[in-house]
């Protein structure tokens, strides 16, 4: 069984995006402009707390790949790569999260 990982979705995300016509709900998506990405992932997110607090664990799990989704489409709306994000979680990795939020409150 292969893993299909967050950057195959950004390469498909890619891809669509690069693509033209009606055919592509991502398309559309990026068309619409980045503050109906960000209003689309804050739907989805919403639905994702709202799946969280209830106990069907599919829902949970349909719910969290769209916001998965809705995410990356807002971050390619933005010019944001996938590696860029990586690059930051990676970076927050040499200290505890306390501390990073600290560091935060410093800056």
């Amino acid at each position: 069984m292969s893993r299909f990982s967050l950057h195959d979705l950004a390469g498909i995300i890619d891809a669509r995006a690069a693509s033209g016509g009606e055919a592509s709900y991502t398309r559309k998506l990026l068309d619409k402009g980045p503050e109906h990405c960000a209003k689309k992932f804050g739907e989805e997110a919403v639905e994702t707390l709202i799946a969280a607090v209830g106990t069907n664990r599919d829902h949970l799990i349909a719910e969290s790949a769209d916001a998965l989704f809705h995410l990356l489409v807002l971050l390619k709306s933005r010019g944001v790569r996938l590696e860029e994000v990586e690059a930051a979680l990676e970076g927050r990795t040499g200290m505890s999260g306390l501390e990073e939020k600290a560091a935060r409150k410093r800056d």
